[in-house]
């Protein structure tokens, strides 16, 4: 059966079908061929039982408030701010693409917002200030990749829903290997503008900068709302999600006036075509789980490659090493959707803890969000700045090189996405 369900997804994906068609084919081939004396009503019980969690609301919510700021002046009053204080360094401007996608990422969760938003503003002033542009969108699409990571992070509540982990936990645990990846690429950019020569910016003065904080005290609230909130205890995950929603209506209509409160059901259109694929995904993936799941499928590999003899750590390089190969030529979701149920025995027989192993499948997923041939990033990329392929992932090494050195401490160090996980919810 593994070997026509295979062979069923990868015909349907050579003639070029969307992803979630070679989905349900694979798992009706699988449930119609051999297991013909079920009712065939399961498998839709399964497909809507996939989209029931009530979790899966944050999801049209938080896509909801990244329009709506993608729309507005959010993007630039924090490109501005981080710009204020860090533009005058060595390589400041690339330092400041970097923090830019991280703050950003903390207000829409998502890599193709944050790629649209801040690249798009910012890599003509690095052209103008000397950097190269295969560098400039190298950075712009890695950055972005932080947002997965930093919450809200959309891979990270499909994870927890998969998974039935803690998608409040998950948040937390996000937050040191975003913060750390932040830091690798900053060193990065210093050495790489002291390489190509780059000249120093004017160190903007006190004044400028306090204006600068005032103008990005209103967008910097995502975050404390998100993060805040679920710390404290005040909201879920999922009233996070509602709340920020509001606050994006508030800030971007009432408050900045750069988005009409006309136009938000053009915004929601929008959402909305986002939120269908997304959700058609996690049924077409959940009726497929069920499929390999009834007929054993995820024990008949894990025996094959002998998992289940490996220790904690080879159990999660070999985790590590599948999602990296498989979100290189396929939607980080999907890849979340067949994989996670999969490993999910050799996860629970050798005690690792899914908050853990969650936070390495979402950096995996972030990483193969910019690796070629498929990274979605790339092509969000190649769309925005309207250049060839080749030349958008021509500077991409060296910020993948740096991220597998992120999942490889990661593994070796659990405490980086662990400790602050263990401060706000205590150590499970």
């Amino acid at each position: 059966m593994t070997e026509a369900v295979v062979a069923v997804m990868i015909v349907l994906l050579l003639l070029g079908f969307p992803m979630m068609i070679p989905l349900i084919a694979a798992a009706l081939v699988g449930f119609f061929f051999f297991f013909g004396g079920i009712n065939p009503e399961i498998m839709i019980q399964q497909m809507i039982g996939g989209v029931k969690p009530t979790a899966l609301i944050a999801v049209p919510m938080f896509i909801f408030a990244a329009d709506i700021v993608t729309k507005g002046h959010a993007a630039d009053r924090l490109l501005d701010l981080v710009m204020r204080f860090v533009g005058h360094l060595r390589g400041g401007l690339a330092i400041t693409a970097a923090a830019t996608c991280t703050l950003f990422g903390a207000v829409s969760g998502s890599t193709q917002a944050t790629v649209v938003a801040i690249g798009g503003p910012l890599r003509p002033k690095m052209l103008k200030a000397g950097y190269k542009d295969s560098f400039v969108m190298a950075l712009t699409i890695n950055a972005s990749d932080i947002a997965l990571l930093i919450p809200p992070s959309i891979g990270m509540i499909i994870y927890g829903v998969v998974s039935g982990s803690s998608i409040g936990e998950l948040f937390i645990a996000g937050i040191g290997p975003g913060l750390l990846i932040l830091l690798l690429f900053s060193i990065y950019c210093y050495i790489a503008a002291w390489r190509q020569g780059i000249p120093l910016e004017i160190r903007a003065s006190w004044p400028e900068r306090l204006d600068a904080a005032k103008n990005a005290l209103f967008p910097l609230g995502f975050p404390v709302i998100i993060i805040g909130g679920i710390y404290s205890g005040m909201f879920s995950p999922t009233e996070a999600a509602a709340v920020s929603v509001l606050y994006a209506v508030l800030l971007e209509c009432v408050i900045f006036r750069a988005v009409k409160v006309s136009e938000l059901p053009e915004v929601a259109l929008s959402t909305g075509v986002i939120t269908a694929v997304v959700f058609i995904l996690v049924a077409a993936g959940a009726a497929f789980s069920w499929t390999i799941s009834f007929a054993q499928i995820p024990n008949t590999i894990l025996e094959g490659i002998g998992l289940a003899e490996m220790s904690a750590t080879g159990v999660l390089v070999t985790i590590s090493i599948a999602f990296f190969i498989g979100c290189m030529f396929v939607d980080p979701i999907v890849v979340i959707l067949i994989l996670v149920p999969i490993f999910a025995p050799v996860v629970e027989s050798t005690g690792l803890d899914p908050i853990l192993v969650g936070t390495i499948v979402t950096l995996q997923a972030a990483i193969g969000s910019a690796t070629p041939p498929f990274g979605c990033d790339i092509f969000t990329a190649i769309a925005i700045f309207k250049r060839p392929y080749l030349e958008v992932i021509k500077g991409t090494p060296p910020f993948i090189v740096i991220l597998l050195a992120v999942a490889a401490a990661l593994i070796a160090f659990p405490e980086i996405a662990l400790f602050l996980r263990d401060l706000a919810f205590g150590d499970r």
